[in-house]
């Protein structure tokens, strides 16, 4: 069985439920950044013995968050040594509007991922753009290169979507299922 882990940053807890949700159906291991940018004990020894690693952060003001962007320049040390080398990378972001920019969002993760000489997989899934479509569809936010999801600002993580929540576990489905390919 391949190694998944999902390391992620909330602010808020949508992007943590979203991030969990990706685990569930990956079955993945979720490694979450702290409020100070930092991961827990043991984490970048996690991350080393990952076959896949999704990346996960919320979309503040067009872009990761600080403690994302924290985690992503440490991971400078892993870069010099190219220690995540060939490993399968994805990625997912959460924002408050429908669109939020959340494309500059995924192209840094997809850099990030990129600057790690990893192989990118993608959503899958094609977007629900027909008249009948509904926010609970399925890719109703419409991601081609990794998983978009959206919860309004006064909204709690408990009162986000089920389309997402649909799409979050069949892209994790999915990366799991590229990962054991590789096995």
């Amino acid at each position: 069985m391949a190694n998944i882990v999902v390391v992620f940053h909330s602010g808020y807890g949508h992007t943590q439920r979203v991030a969990q949700t990706v685990a569930d159906g990956a079955g993945a291991q979720l490694l979450a950044i702290d409020a100070d940018g930092n991961l827990p004990e043991g984490g970048w020894e996690l991350l080393a013995a990952a076959d896949a690693i999704v990346f996960g952060s919320p979309t503040y003001m067009g872009g990761v968050s600080w403690q994302f962007k924290k985690f992503a320049d440490a991971s400078s040390k892993v870069w010099y040594t190219q220690g995540w080398k060939d490993k399968l990378f994805a990625g997912f972001t959460n924002s408050a509007t429908m669109n939020g920019d959340k494309v500059t969002t995924m192209t840094y993760l997809w850099t990030l991922a990129m600057q790690h000489s990893g192989i990118w997989v993608s959503m899958g899934i094609l977007p629900s753009n027909s008249k009948a479509a509904t926010r609970d569809s399925m890719n109703y936010v419409g991601g081609y290169g990794g998983l978009l999801t959206q919860s309004p600002s006064d909204a709690s993580p408990a009162e986000m979507l089920k389309g997402d929540f649909d799409t979050a576990r069949a892209f994790g489905e999915r990366i799991a299922t590229v990962a054991r390919s590789r096995e």
